[in-house]
């Protein structure tokens, strides 16, 4: 997804056509109105948890193309565009439902989604504020940033994966590929792993997931950051002879390295990362792979394994259901 900041609307603004500014008010109340009942129907059970981020809305209904997340009072509102869309629209949205919330103006925030952007940055930089703010999420508490990047530095869809890795985590040696902000190795950590090693490309990613293991009281020894490409790593690993009991394995779908002239496409080289990732597994092990690609077919019949068995089903949270598209897929590989 292509991802840019918006401005908010005038609060007097009018379209050149009356017809529509009231169809642009209609849904503005619309999507305020779904997204109250929304919020009032999680808040309760989420706060019980002590969760602070959950997703409020995503494109229910047809002509409302906009997904709505809740960051701990702060809204993170974006639209589906297309060619048809204008200006106006968002910023209008987005008014209509912090007013609703009771949110302030300078806690919400807007993006633009354009899909089909294959070549761009994973954690594109939209703006240079460096604000985080730090939301909780069960017994953890994570920076995120709404401001700056098109991801927030928190993926809450995979909040149930997060755990499945904890429960799973005591005495065994972790691996997080594409770690991005380390939450998955805080949960490991926090399950009593006996190590976990989390690599990623981007140093501001390192940086991240480093503040976010101080914040959880999480010790460097033996909970090792590495800023590296996913496969570099793995051929070293490989080379030292370095084994894992268990891995996360969660790649953009699509990814450009100028400096290295190379890139990555998921449906392309995903059974190349797979192979490399069993390579470097103790029998026993397991892998849990996950995508976003909304047209993913796993190819993974060369590989010498036990067992692969999807599981989406069960790391999709409550929020994140939807009838017009899965969030995640997400599959369990045992060695």
């Amino acid at each position: 997804m292509r991802v840019r900041a918006v401005a908010m609307a005038d609060d007097h603004w009018q379209a050149t056509d009356p017809k529509l500014t009231a169809r642009y008010r209609n849904q503005a109340a619309m999507l305020a109105n779904k997204v109250t009942k929304r919020y009032r129907h999680l808040r309760k059970r989420f706060a019980r948890q002590n969760i602070e981020v959950f997703r409020l809305y995503d494109w229910d209904i047809p002509e409302i193309r906009a997904v709505v997340d809740w960051y701990a009072g702060h809204l993170v509102i974006g639209e589906y565009t297309r060619n048809q869309s204008t200006p106006e629209w968002l910023p209008l949205m987005g008014a209509a439902v912090a007013e609703a919330l009771g949110v302030a103006r300078e806690k919400l925030h807007l993006k633009e989604r354009r899909a089909g952007f294959q070549g761009g940055k994973r954690y594109q930089r939209l703006d240079f504020t460096n604000q985080k703010i730090v939301v909780s999420e069960r017994d953890f508490r994570f920076y995120v940033n709404p401001y700056d990047y098109i991801d927030t530095g928190l993926f809450s869809d995979h909040r149930n994966t997060r755990q499945m890795v904890r429960d799973a985590a005591a005495g065994k040696d972790f691996l997080n590929l594409y770690c991005y902000t380390g939450t998955f190795s805080c949960y490991a950590a926090r399950g009593g792993a006996r190590s976990t090693v989390s690599v990623d490309r981007a140093e501001t990613a390192i940086q991240w997931a480093r503040e976010n293991m101080a914040l959880n009281a999480i010790p460097a020894a033996d909970n090792s950051l590495v800023q590296a490409h996913a496969l570099d790593f793995l051929k070293m690993a490989q080379r030292r002879h370095r084994t894992f009991d268990l891995a996360v394995v969660d790649p953009p779908s699509y990814s450009t390295t100028r400096e290295r002239q190379d890139d990555f496409d998921i449906l392309r080289d995903h059974p190349l990362l797979l192979s490399a990732v069993v390579a470097v597994m103790r029998p026993g092990g397991a892998i849990w792979f996950s995508t976003n690609h909304q047209n993913f077919t796993l190819r993974m019949d060369q590989l010498p394994v036990a067992d692969v068995a999807e599981i989406t089903a069960a790391t999709i949270p409550e929020d994140y259901l939807s009838k017009r598209k899965t969030i995640h897929r997400c599959w369990k590989i045992t060695l």
